[in-house]
């Protein structure tokens, strides 16, 4: 299973740090982040089309796309 959002494709990312030394900023070593990626049972009666294909179904999706399914 891949750690990427089910709906979105959201997955891990590449990013840089910058630490903060006095006056001058240093770039520090690249590091991987991740989104935040939840469990989540998706009901079978759901009406928005971009979550049908996962009707009654439990899918690792992300916290933005968990936020737009709870709305009305």
């Amino acid at each position: 299973m891949e750690k990427q959002c089910a709906i979105c494709n959201k997955k891990s990312a590449m990013g840089r740090q910058w630490k903060k030394l006095i006056s001058k900023y240093n770039p520090t070593p690249k590091k991987r982040k991740y989104p935040n990626l939840q469990w989540l049972k998706v009901p079978a009666d759901i009406k928005r089309k971009t979550y049908q294909p996962f009707a009654g179904k439990r899918i690792l999706a992300c916290t933005k796309c968990i936020k737009t399914l709870s709305k009305k």
